[in-house]
């Protein structure tokens, strides 16, 4: 309805709205008027129909059908711009397959070296606010490796990165996780602090030295054991399972092979003890368990010079075994071990892709297997916050 003015002139409004000051013979005057009335004319209520409130009325209800979004659980449909993959050099063949796996592309990523060694590392693309996992594993060249990681994660954590997780499938320096001698360093320890410190937020490991590494890190780490993918192959093979026996390298991989043993049909154990005279030496002394007429499967953490295990093997040909199995998750391979492998002692030597492997490196006896699978399914869980203790995800046997 159109408001009722009253004849006052806008004029008298303002004034009396704000008292107009004047100056006449020193003195300050106001001259005040009468407010002007503004009347409006009262709004009838809004009807009701039988009592009941005002609705918008609907032609067809049927089309009133609820939304539901979708749950992207299925494999193929993973492709969340949130998470990204970022591969150093150590190992991008492994990276390709954990993004294939995840089906994503590795993410753009410059890194290059100047003329005295120094690494530059610059993102190709923006990760502000993203879950960002950095394959990167520690392996030989072990130095350069661990720098290269370590400046990763310093240019994800100043390009605003909301999480930083480092994927490394082998960690470096795991060995010197103990004080064995006096005025010995713990590096394990100590690059653990440098991994933190450089602004990773988590970590991602296959199959450490020792569990007890987990400890020196004080930021979460989730440790993947390679044993699932090992465990597969074999089952594969036509060997009969009471024809099986596990065999730990050493006393301090008796843990690892007894979970190993009892996945594996719950075959028996047997422990080659031996006893070192000083670093990648070692002398073996006997047998515990017995091997006569079995098939002998060595299992190990990592496989270096191979003494450990082809002494091992020596033993177990010697106390009747038919036949010897190597399987480790990483192969280091430095000199001799091609040598000790291709032998003859060995019916197959079983490892994982944790470290690429040169062509020069490959012999007859050997069988590769890839952890991609593993550690993508891991990465997929991580970011996606899954209970990793509850079924299917126990299978993997992560910690």
């Amino acid at each position: 309805m159109p408001l009722c003015h009253s004849p006052t002139s806008s004029a008298a409004v303002a004034a009396a709205a704000s008292p107009i000051a004047a100056r006449s013979g020193g003195l300050l005057r106001c001259s005040r008027r009468a407010p002007a009335v503004v009347r409006c004319k009262k709004i009838d209520s809004l009807r009701t129909v039988n009592g009941a409130p005002p609705c918008i009325p609907v032609s067809d209800k049927s089309l009133l059908t609820p939304v539901t979004l979708p749950i992207f659980r299925d494999p193929s449909m993973r492709n969340d711009t949130r998470l990204r993959i970022f591969s150093g050099t150590a190992n991008p063949s492994l990276s390709q397959e954990i993004a294939s796996y995840l089906g994503l592309e590795l993410g753009k990523i410059n890194i290059k070296r100047f003329a005295d060694g120094e690494i530059y590392v610059q993102l190709q693309e923006s990760v502000r606010g993203c879950d960002v996992f950095l394959v990167q594993p520690t392996c030989p060249p072990a130095n350069e490796n661990l720098m290269e990681l370590l400046i990763m994660i310093d240019a994800c954590r100043r390009a605003s990165a909301k999480n930083i997780t480092a994927v490394i499938p082998y960690f470096g320096y795991a060995r010197a996780d103990r004080k064995s001698q006096g005025r010995e360093s713990i590096a394990a320890k100590l690059v653990a602090n440098m991994i933190t410190e450089a602004g990773a937020n988590r970590v991602l490991v296959c199959d450490l030295h020792s569990s007890q590494a987990m400890g020196y890190f004080d930021i979460p780490v989730d440790h993947v054991y390679g044993q699932p993918v090992i465990l597969d192959y074999l089952a594969s093979k036509t060997i009969c399972s009471n024809d099986l026996v596990v065999v730990s390298p050493d006393v301090g991989g008796v843990a690892r092979a007894r979970a190993f043993a009892k996945k594996l049909s719950d075959a028996p154990l047997a422990i080659v003890d031996k006893r070192r005279h000083g670093h990648n030496v070692a002398e073996v002394m006997n047998l515990i368990g017995d091997v006569r007429g079995k098939v002998a499967v060595m299992m190990d953490d990592m496989i270096d010079t191979a003494g450990t295990i082809a002494k091992g093997a020596e033993l177990l040909h010697q106390e009747g075994a038919r036949e010897v199995y190597a399987c480790c998750t990483h192969a280091v391979f430095s000199p001799p071990a091609i040598e000790r492998l291709s032998s003859g002692l060995f019916q197959e030597v079983i490892i994982t892709n944790t470290i690429p492997l040169k062509e020069e490196k490959s012999f007859p006896q050997l069988t590769i297997l890839s952890v991609a699978n593993l550690l993508g399914e891991t990465i997929w869980r991580v970011h996606d916050d899954c209970s990793v203790g509850h079924e299917p995800y126990s299978s993997l046997d992560i910690d």
